[in-house]
């Protein structure tokens, strides 16, 4: 035989957190900051003035004069032109780093890198001419065979720009 049942115990009445805001004799002291105001359904604007933030775009290379340009910058540069080159970004993308003749050349040139993977820019060579010119050149791997990417920038002003560009066909 099983031992008697315990009877369930009957629900209990518990008291519910108030619906309402407190009033403003029920805030806490002055010295606990008081939450912010509930806003539903509007933005929270500030009328003061804000001080300007820096710009999060930075020119593509920074430095001294005649100071040799950031690699990896210079491979994002080649990485992004080879892209182009190879039908897979616009040329659009890259033109606040390359002169006018230099974005007009990329534009017409079209196609040039025929692959079925996206090309790889591999590890950038570096030189310096003369002082506010580099050139560099990269190889790009394209999976079935690989291709020379060569670039030459000048500074103007406090950015560098590419003015010209070649390839291997």
């Amino acid at each position: 035989m099983s031992p008697p049942r315990r009877p369930a115990p009957l629900p209990r009445i518990a008291p519910s957190p108030a619906a309402e805001p407190p009033y403003d004799e029920d805030r806490p002291a002055a010295d606990i900051p008081a939450m912010p105001p509930y806003v539903q359904g509007t933005l929270a604007l500030s009328l003061e003035p804000e001080t300007p933030a820096p710009p999060t775009g930075r020119p593509l290379i920074w430095g001294p004069p005649g100071a040799i340009p950031d690699e990896r910058r210079l491979r994002a540069l080649a990485q992004a032109v080879a892209e182009i080159l190879s039908g897979r970004r616009p040329p659009a993308s890259v033109s606040c780093h390359l002169t006018g003749r230099a974005q007009a050349e990329l534009t017409r040139s079209g196609k040039i890198i025929n692959s079925a993977r996206p090309p790889r820019a591999g590890r950038a060579h570096i030189s310096q001419p003369e002082d506010g010119v580099v050139e560099m050149c990269a190889v790009v791997d394209c999976g079935d065979r690989s291709r020379v990417l060569a670039l030459r920038l000048e500074r103007r002003g406090v950015r560098w720009l590419c003015t010209e560009f070649e390839t291997t066909p």
